[in-house]
């Protein structure tokens, strides 16, 4: 199809510095969880960007310093010569799909505590290691600390060009890097040339830039990310004072990239910020320099970036979580393909891998983190290696992905589910307060299966035993979900919970059904996620009074992995539901519950006239069980497997299920192994 005329500005070639970006598309820099760690699974993934359109592809954080190691996290590493084979591969990879190759270097002072290098944190000033509470600290910089911090900036931005790169990021992050740190009123509290004005504190961000455009600048865009509402010595953000920074660096970088500081607000989870947030924050950069700026915003509609760029906010739309959840965004915009593009939907899953320290995951993509590990692309799969026809039973999440993919192969499919509705969980979640971004996984499967001929839909087909066998299938796949336990079973209680059969005693999928509880409700949640306090949050919309008891430290605790947990406790504050942390539950009375602390075991009561237990689901699998208790039957039936996946197998996040389900449609035809499913990445012996 032919691109529609109105995106036409987004397709523009805009210069940055002596390099020039074939289109107004950024991936900026993200964390991925592969970095140094995983460098062939890193640059696939960027390949892959690339292919798909993006005009400039950058790394993540990428340490310049064994003082600024980041680990544990697993960012990128630019200490010397050795690390240079791996981003070359990477840039490689890029180049040979028309991309510029960016990296953004960075130095993160006292954040990390060097835990793999063992030097010692260097700072502005002395302070506390803050990332992760660890028990040490940073020392001050002395000036030969400042003329060295300087020399290691410009080795790596002329390794950085050795290694191929275009543009080149310096890192201005008031808490989370170094020269951002310097900048920082509320940080720096230096007394020499580098602290006390706003001239001076911007110093050595001034000199990092110039020495690097000087080391490389006539083959390198310079770029600097930086925040705009970096605090004042009050600790509060200070606009003006940002504004005036912009406006004494305003022409220095070749480009600006914008970011706010707290990554929950810059990340801000679809639950709690719309598409293009960012605008009231980062509109006022263009208005005093002459650089092309770039930022962010979950942008995933084309009118809305096409509209920042007409009213003059940006010139490049960046973007981490939505080319991480449709690598090929540009492109199918670009060849008239909008209704393919996979919308991110700001549930940060993604974001998760750099606190668990593994490769990236995406709930829309299932294909991410897999290009290299698995050779799995976001947009080709291989065709169908048979002619079986598939019954896949259940159209939840991990349901509609199978279907979904095994059609894109060419099978022919039946996609059986037991509701009038599809899309399972999420066709239930996203009805809760600020989820409705979620159902875009349940809407973008649907929409591709409607154009498929070879994949026909029956709803409200609950189908049993019998009628499996008789169907024809050669392969049949079950992927019937998981129900909520009633009983109070889950991560602390490994029985049953004191008087859980009362009819006092409600779950999610009540709510879900809208039987809501009555009266004074105490919420125990042992799961830890978002739902506990998302239905918190419903309850008290209803008109509830609600009470949340959880075991752990922190409401929905899960969450800070997410960016969303300090979001979540001040809305459930807001809406006046009382928190009780480390307590769980003992026992369920009429009109009571008992509850203890976890650590004094000192036992309490709450008056309530409803329990919702949030523990843990039970896969509904009686289906497939009945199914497998003979293998004769299904022989006998021409069914040649059967498999169950996603929830039906073991419960977990959406994303898991719709990886499950994209991994049976991949392997559907591929003789199961005892082996690694996967390439790894050895480390050669020295």
């Amino acid at each position: 199809m032919p691109r529609d005329a109105r995106y036409d500005v987004l397709f523009e070639p805009v210069r940055i510095g002596p390099v020039t970006a074939k289109n107004r598309f950024i991936q900026v820099a993200h964390c991925n969880g592969m970095g140094t760690s995983y460098p062939s699974s890193m640059a696939a993934m960027r390949r892959v960007k690339a292919e798909g359109g993006w005009a400039v592809v950058c790394t993540e954080e990428t340490d310049i310093h064994p003082s600024g190691d980041m680990s544990p996290l697993i960012e990128g590493r630019l200490w010397d010569d050795r690390d240079i084979p791996a981003f070359a591969r990477m840039n490689e990879a890029v180049h040979a799909h028309g991309a510029l190759a960016a990296i953004e270097l960075s130095h993160s002072g006292p954040r990390d505590a060097c835990l793999y290098s063992r030097e010692v944190p260097i700072a502005v000033g002395h302070q506390p290691v803050w990332a992760g509470d660890y028990p040490a600290q940073a020392r001050a910089m002395d000036k030969g600390d400042i003329r060295a911090f300087r020399r290691w900036h410009r080795d790596a931005a002329v390794r950085a060009h050795r290694a191929g790169f275009d543009v080149i990021y310096l890192y201005c992050h008031c808490e989370s890097s170094l020269i951002g740190n310097f900048l920082s009123g509320d940080r720096n509290r230096r007394t020499d040339e580098y602290g006390g004005s706003l001239e001076n504190r911007l110093r050595l961000t001034r000199e990092v830039l110039e020495e690097a455009r000087e080391a490389v600048g006539s083959s390198c865009a310079i770029a600097l990310r930086m925040t705009i509402d970096f605090p004042s010595a009050s600790g509060r953000p200070d606009r003006e004072e940002s504004r005036a920074a912009i406006e004494l660096l305003a022409d220095l970088p070749d480009l600006w990239d914008v970011t706010l500081r707290e990554w929950h607000a810059d990340s801000v989870p679809s639950r709690f910020g719309p598409e293009g947030s960012h605008e009231e924050f980062i509109s006022f950069v263009k208005k005093v320099t002459r650089k092309p700026v770039v930022g962010v915003g979950r942008f995933t509609s084309p009118d809305a970036m096409v509209a920042q760029i007409r009213r003059g906010v940006l010139d490049f739309i960046g973007a981490a979580r939505p080319s991480i959840a449709d690598p090929f965004l540009p492109r199918k915009i670009e060849e008239g393909r909008i209704d393919d593009i996979r919308e991110c939907i700001g549930c940060n899953i993604c974001v998760s891998a750099d606190f668990t320290m593994v490769p990236m995951r995406c709930t829309q993509n299932p294909t991410m983190g897999e290009e290299w590990r698995k050779g799995w692309h976001p947009e080709f799969i291989p065709a169908r290696g048979s002619d079986d026809k598939v019954l896949v039973i259940g159209a939840g999440p991990a349901g509609l992905e199978c279907a979904r993919a095994l059609g894109q192969r060419g099978y022919e499919v039946t996609l059986a589910e037991a509701r009038d509705v599809l899309g399972g969980r999420v066709a239930d979640e996203c009805r809760m307060p600020g989820l409705a971004a979620w159902g875009r996984v349940r809407d973008y499967r649907i929409q591709q299966i409607q154009r498929m001929a070879n994949v026909e839909v029956y709803m409200e087909s609950r189908l049993g035993t019998q009628e499996v066998l008789e169907f024809g299938a050669a392969k049949v796949v079950v992927a019937t979900g998981s129900t909520w336990r009633r009983d109070g079973v889950g991560r602390w209680h490994t029985q049953p919970v004191e008087g859980h059969a009362t009819s006092a005693v409600w779950t999610p999928e009540d709510v879900f059904a809208g039987r809501m509880p009555i009266g004074p409700v105490v919420i125990f949640d042992d799961d830890h996620y978002y739902l506990g306090g998302l239905l918190a949050e419903k309850l008290r919309q209803n008109g509830s009074a609600v009470t949340l008891v959880t075991p752990a430290s922190d409401v929905s605790k899960w969450s800070h992995a997410t960016l969303e947990q300090g979001l979540v406790e001040r809305r459930l504050l807001e809406t006046g539901v009382e928190i009780i942390e480390k307590h769980t539950l003992t026992a369920i009375a009429a009109d009571e519950v008992r509850i203890r602390h976890v650590q004094s075991g000192r036992e309490r009561s709450i008056p309530c006239a409803s329990v919702l237990l949030v523990t843990m689901r039970l896969p509904d699998d009686s289906l497939y069980l009945d199914l497998a208790a003979d293998p004769g039957r299904l022989r006998d039936a021409g069914i040649l497997s059967l498999t169950r996946i996603g929830d039906c197998l073991a419960p977990s996040t959406i994303a898991a299920a719709v990886y499950a389900g994209h991994r049976y449609a991949r392997e559907a035809d591929v003789p199961p192994t005892d082996g690694v499913p996967f390439q790894r990445e050895l480390i050669a012996l020295a």
